[in-house]
């Protein structure tokens, strides 16, 4: 068994896109349309036959109040990895991207939270 899906919600697919492909540097796997939304997915240059990224609609009426709560507790929704979280830090602070954590040292890891811009908070780690 293994993680072939993973989702994020967000408030906007088209600005979702744009940051995730042209922020963080993932790529577009599919786009399928689904009514008013869409079936978009992006991956991992480094892997595209890996781990698919859902942006997922936050329409159901329980996304608001989850992500709310998240964000307010200092909650990233998901986390990726990278492998120098120091430079990429810089590089996308100076795209304008707002990190609510600025790179930490916890233990195994260095870990750093951004803003998405789409509703989440979302942690970057770096293994040591």
């Amino acid at each position: 068994m293994r993680i072939n899906l993973s989702s994020v919600f967000v408030d906007d697919q088209d600005k979702a896109l744009r940051f995730y492909t042209d922020v963080l540097g993932f790529v577009k796997k599919e786009e399928i349309p689904m009514g008013p939304y869409r079936w978009l997915t992006v991956v991992s240059p480094e892997d595209p036959d890996g781990t698919e990224l859902v942006l997922e609609p936050d329409a159901h009426p329980a996304v608001k109040p989850y992500q709310t709560a998240l964000v307010a507790d200092g909650i990233p929704a998901t986390s990726f990895a990278v492998d120098d979280v120091h430079a990429e830090f810089a590089r996308m602070r100076a795209l304008g991207v707002r990190f609510t954590q600025e790179p930490a040292d916890m233990g195994p890891v260095i870990t750093a939270v951004l803003d998405d811009t789409c509703g989440n908070l979302i942690q970057i780690a770096q293994r040591k």
